[in-house]
């Protein structure tokens, strides 16, 4: 995936009098860290090849303010949605598509309060309807009979009640599903969220990315499929520290999707 890619901005579609079907919010992971960068590239392959008009905002996005305000800083939060809103508003933005569940969460729960009132979808949930529209079509090739577990990522599951999109992308692959035992509601956290991905943890007899990683080793899995950046880290982090990384993957629903695709 080290080609280059070419995505329009809103910028250059609005000079040209355009407006796109949709906008992709990038986020911060998966504009500058390198592993969310491939997960980036996957999902506009996918984009792509549905022939989706869309573009991104490129230097006019910042952060949606998700870290700032789970650790307490409300005055930042809302600085940053705000210039956010404005930007997103002048370009007449109506619909919103990211691949990060805490971006998501964000512009959907929290920015209407600030004015900024989107339809914002997951790329699980839009993938899903990119396949149920014809747009693109899924063989489970290289993923045919993998035994794959998913972490359901706390604010696409608990906090906004998606369970069935991710799983239903990987049973398309034609893989056996296996769910770990805390899954779904009951899903248990990778450790990341609440902003604690930018900080070392407190002390204590583990830390949670490694419990998580011993629940889903529990399933016996060839791949854990994520769908947000800061499960993806944590887990390759928890991975890492079992030794486990030659054996077993961890990837995004959109990089499975991608390459079973064939995109």
């Amino acid at each position: 995936m080290s080609e280059s890619i070419k995505v329009s901005t809103m910028a250059q579609l609005f000079s040209e009098g355009k407006t796109p079907e949709v906008l992709f919010w990038v986020g911060c992971a998966g504009s500058f860290d390198d592993r969310a960068k491939k997960i980036t590239k996957a999902f506009v392959k996918i984009l792509q090849n549905a022939k989706v008009n869309f573009a991104v905002l490129g230097t006019e996005e910042s952060c949606s303010g998700d870290p700032a305000k789970r650790s307490g800083n409300e005055f930042l939060f809302q600085m940053q949605a705000v210039t956010n809103i404005e930007v997103m508003n002048a370009y007449g933005v109506k619909k919103i598509v990211t691949t990060c569940p805490h971006c998501f969460n964000t512009l959907k729960n929290e920015y209407p309060g600030l004015g900024g009132d989107y339809e914002v979808v997951h790329h699980t949930q839009f993938i899903n309807a990119l396949l149920k529209e014809g747009r693109i079509s899924l063989e489970g090739g290289s993923y045919k009979g993998k035994r794959i577990t998913f972490h359901d990522p706390c604010y696409l599951g608990r906090a906004n009640n998606i369970y069935e999109a991710p799983r239903l992308l990987i049973q398309k692959l034609d893989a056996e599903l296996v769910e770990m035992k805390s899954c779904k509601k009951r899903g248990l956290c990778c450790g990341a969220g609440g902003a604690q991905m930018f900080k070392e943890p407190e002390k204590g007899n583990k830390d949670v990315n490694i419990e998580r990683t011993e629940e889903a080793l529990e399933t016996k899995p060839e791949i854990i499929a994520a769908a947000c950046p800061f499960c993806n880290t944590m887990l390759t982090d928890g991975i890492k520290n079992k030794e486990k990384e030659a054996a077993i993957k961890v990837m995004d629903i959109a990089e499975l999707i991608a390459e079973a695709g064939d995109l």
